[in-house]
């Protein structure tokens, strides 16, 4: 199945494994909490029913903290949507908190450890042509 959107997380790629999958989920959630991604619940076959999920595929990549920069500068002018998640957020234990560390820095300044995007497939392809797929 082709999609308009595409869907990618980039990591920074010296982060540890918990943290990484810590982003991801919180990237994800953004996301999937603003764009119309979601598909229908599922149901085995005794009838339980779980939850939703993306009814597209999540390309997640690896990038140092210099890529992570010039790619977010880079979508800034792109038609993508972002969610992001910088280093200081560590350090915070709730979303209002998590919003105020990220206000005190300018968008240059940002320390970010993980981006979420999704934006016109050709956009978001253009932003992480060179990187690689986390492995």
């Amino acid at each position: 199945m082709a999609f308009e959107k595409k869907i990618v997380i980039i990591l920074r790629n010296d982060l540890l494994t918990w943290q990484k999958l810590n982003i991801a989920a919180f990237l994800m959630s953004g996301i999937s909490g603003t764009q119309d991604i979601i598909g229908e619940p599922y149901r085995d076959a005794d009838g339980i029913n779980y939850l939703p999920m993306s009814q597209q595929p999540i390309m997640i990549y690896s990038a140092d903290g210099e890529q992570i920069k010039k790619i977010l500068k880079k979508a800034l002018n792109k038609e993508v949507d972002m969610s992001i998640y910088t280093e200081e957020i560590f350090k915070t234990y709730n979303d209002e908190d998590n919003r105020a560390k990220v206000a005190e820095y300018k968008t240059d300044d940002l320390n970010i450890v993980g981006i979420g995007m999704i934006g016109k497939k050709n956009h978001v392809d253009r932003l992480v042509k060179g990187l690689s797929l986390h492995e």
